[in-house]
């Protein structure tokens, strides 16, 4: 077999079809796993270009995006008809491929640059008229359920109709092209060079800077063969697997120690832990990769993409070790930072770094702060204590306000490469503060920090429940329990693996609407009440729904003939044998006859109140500094 990497212009560029076997499993890519990602790949490449500004090393040294391998076997080259090759894997990167090149040919075109969409529309269709009408017309052609669809995407021909995933990609792509070529970006970002720009760039990329390494099989292979074993054979190559072994010729290139190399720098990294897959989003990784990609965000001061943590450590790298000297200073510090890494599961949840881990990478599950927070533990930098307290407390309020109030969490990716820029000019001594003083400044939607008064006008009357993971809310509720017991001086912790339980049950409607019946109004009002911060609490079991939706007093149990442990016992009874917390405590020693619609209103904004301490605003009067 024969391997290279090619770009679209070279992949598709000569009068080629490339065709889907029957055995290859329909198109199945989507928005949010592959499109998306794969847009934004492209649209950061070609601001890339934009900002080169014709600069002929910067555009050499920029390079391109990799997009995956791509398996074909050559079927035929007849003279006057198509080279017709068998794609034996990586059918849904090239079918997507076909898909966006047809999207941004239609986007381009439609703003009148026919010259660039011209260069385009070469590398989609084979455009001699003997072709017309006929598959062959494409330069890929897919399996026999998509074709249809595909068709109609491709060139409004055919007979789909309903609904298909390669007729929603073609209108993502075409759509997203469309909006940023005239300029159109999210909000706190801005359109970068001039529409014409813009056109020139995507034109480059889309032909020239996306790379697949293509395989082309020999006649003789089988196919199926083949196929099956791409998939289904074998571990895969971790980046950190990459890196490695371009670290150890770099040091063999500049005459290092390279055999002291393994034990003392990357003997760890071969251990489980390391290449454990664990879960980043809606991915597996391991997770050397995923540390690999924070450092290098840590460091580069960029948003890192999974796809090119190994071109991205070369590029940073590789200035940092011309000397044997210079090569181990750094992978010292990896090897520190990596030990760093490695230890934040073993934080001490007593301390203002442990929780933060605790509460803001594991349960809210906002691991795009890892690299912030990596930064500020860092043997490398050196923090005082009391800037790394300021920092992660503002980091973490500034979460937890805009998660319980429902904020978009969209740019924190972004927003933390921007602190880590911004620390750069900061005296070590004053990097705290410097976090602090960004989060407040931020005037965006999708940045601000809000204040106290934000929190007590907007979250008693916010539905929770429902909208908040489980585990997010167990983490406030536990810090409301412990700022409570805070204040009353009691040095206890808080019971592990509690469950988050509601005062009045959501099933209200069983025993907790006594004539008259509530209106639909005001029932519809009842079932977001029931889910907001002042109705929820934590019990050290979790109750079924018979114990959970009894009313709410003993006297009203009675008639329900309940048995068993619990027989009789009213909600409020309940509460009290199941849990010891303040939280609840104050619900059952002031509420022995009722808990009421009003009561879940007023303890909502009593909450609220305790809350804006836990996690306080420096523009608030709560200053933790």
């Amino acid at each position: 077999m024969k391997a290279d990497a090619l770009n679209p212009r070279e992949l598709f560029g000569t009068t080629v079809h490339y065709e889907i076997p029957a055995f290859q499993r329909p198109y199945v890519w989507t928005l949010e796993d592959q499109w998306r990602p794969l847009w934004q790949d492209v649209r950061r490449v070609a601001e890339k270009v934009i900002a080169a500004d014709g600069d002929e090393e910067m555009l050499e040294a920029l390079g391109g995006h990799f997009l995956g391998a791509v398996v074909f076997k050559l079927k035929s080259a007849i003279a006057g008809d198509v080279t017709r090759q068998s794609v034996i894997d990586g059918q849904q990167r090239s079918t997507t491929l076909q898909i966006m090149l047809d999207a941004v040919h239609e986007a381009v075109l439609s703003r009148g640059h026919e010259l660039e969409a011209e260069a385009i529309e070469e590398l989609i269709l084979n455009q001699a008229k003997r072709f017309a009408g006929r598959p062959e017309r494409f330069k890929l052609w897919p399996s026999r359920s998509d074709r249809s669809a595909f068709e109609y995407a491709m060139d409004q021909t055919g007979a789909h109709t309903g609904d298909h995933l390669i007729v929603e990609a073609h209108e993502f792509f075409r759509t997203e092209v469309g909006d940023w070529l005239v300029g159109i970006v999210d909000e706190g970002e801005e359109a970068v060079g001039e529409e014409k720009d813009r056109v020139a760039a995507l034109a480059d990329v889309v032909q020239s800077r996306l790379y697949v390494v293509a395989i082309n099989l020999t006649g003789h292979d089988d196919d199926q063969v083949i196929f099956e074993t791409l998939n289904d054979r074998g571990t895969p190559l971790l980046k950190a697997d990459l890196i490695k072994n371009w670290i150890f010729q770099i040091g063999e290139r500049v005459h290092a120690g390279v055999d002291s190399w393994p034990e003392k720098y990357w003997a760890d990294f071969d251990d489980t832990w390391w290449r454990e897959e664990i879960t980043q989003g809606r991915h597996m990784r391991s997770r050397i990769d995923i540390f690999l990609q924070y450092w290098l965000t840590m460091r580069r001061r960029s948003d890192v993409l999974t796809d090119e943590v190994f071109r991205e450590f070369v590029a940073y790298a590789k200035p940092m070790m011309t000397t044997a000297t210079d090569a181990e200073a750094l992978l010292g510090e990896l090897r520190r930072d990596a030990d760093t890494f490695r230890s934040f599961a073993q934080l001490s949840r007593e301390t203002v770094e442990g929780r933060f881990y605790g509460r803001v990478v594991e349960s809210l599950e906002l691991a795009a702060t890892t690299p912030l927070l990596l930064w500020m533990l860092s043997e490398n930098h050196s923090v005082p204590n009391d800037q790394i307290s300021i920092a992660l407390g503002a980091l973490e309020s500034w979460v937890i306000r805009r998660t319980l109030l429902r904020g978009t969490m969209k740019d924190v990716n972004k927003m933390m490469v921007a602190i880590l820029a911004a620390l750069d000019e900061v005296p070590i001594g004053e990097v705290g503060v410097a976090v602090r003083d960004y989060l407040v400044s931020q005037t965006s939607d999708a940045r601000t920090w809000p204040s106290d008064v934000d929190m007590l006008a907007g979250l008693p009357g916010i539905k929770l429940y429902g909208n908040v993971r489980q585990s997010r809310l167990r983490v406030v509720l536990e810090a409301l329990e412990l700022q409570m017991r805070t204040q009353r001086h009691e040095a206890v912790t808080v019971p592990t693996k509690l469950s988050v339980e509601h005062v009045m049950p959501q099933a209200w409607r069983s025993h907790w609407d006594p004539e008259p019946k509530l209106s639909p109004e005001e029932a519809a009002d009842r079932d977001r009440l029931v889910n907001t911060l002042g109705n929820l609490t934590l019990v050290t079991s979790e109750l079924n729904g018979t114990l959970s939706h009894r009313p709410w007093t003993d006297i009203a149990t009675a008639p329900l003939k309940t048995t068993g442990e619990n027989k009789g016992l009213g909600k409020r009874s309940l509460l009290n044998k199941y849990s010891v917390l303040l939280l609840t405590r104050e619900i059952v020693d002031h509420h022995a006859e009722a808990w009421t619609d009003e009561d879940i209103r007023a303890r909502a904004t009593q909450l609220s109140g305790v809350l804006c301490h836990v996690w306080p605003h420096p523009g608030s009067g709560t200053r933790s500094a």
